[in-house]
């Protein structure tokens, strides 16, 4: 689920970047009035209303997408390596006692 919905995320913000490239800027029309034309594949002003809605659409996808990755990354483990609590630590034996340096290990007075 989570693959899933990090590829459709990255295919949203694809598409919502090729719609906003898409689109005129607001200085465009200026141009189309001393005797440019305007060249839009949806017309004079068809075009802004569908690529309007089309990058409102795309929009709220890639953001419904942000937030469901970034809560299903907050709960995505639940167990910690640092434990809340300190572990008990295991009562120490004392060691065991050694022989003296100088005697061999076999030998006892």
């Amino acid at each position: 689920m989570y693959t899933l919905l990090i590829v459709v995320h990255v295919i949203v913000s694809f598409i919502l970047v090729g719609i906003v490239l898409l689109q005129q800027g607001k200085g465009a029309d200026m141009g189309a009035v001393f005797g440019g034309s305007s060249q839009t594949l949806f017309g004079s002003s068809g075009g802004t209303t569908f690529l309007g809605k089309l990058t409102a659409v795309a929009a709220g996808v890639f953001m419904l997408t942000s937030l469901g990755l970034t809560y299903m990354a907050s709960h995505r483990y639940k167990v910690s390596v640092v434990p809340d609590q300190p572990a008990a630590t295991a009562p120490q034996q004392a060691p065991a006692p050694q022989p003296p340096a100088d005697q061999p290990a076999g030998e006892q007075k």
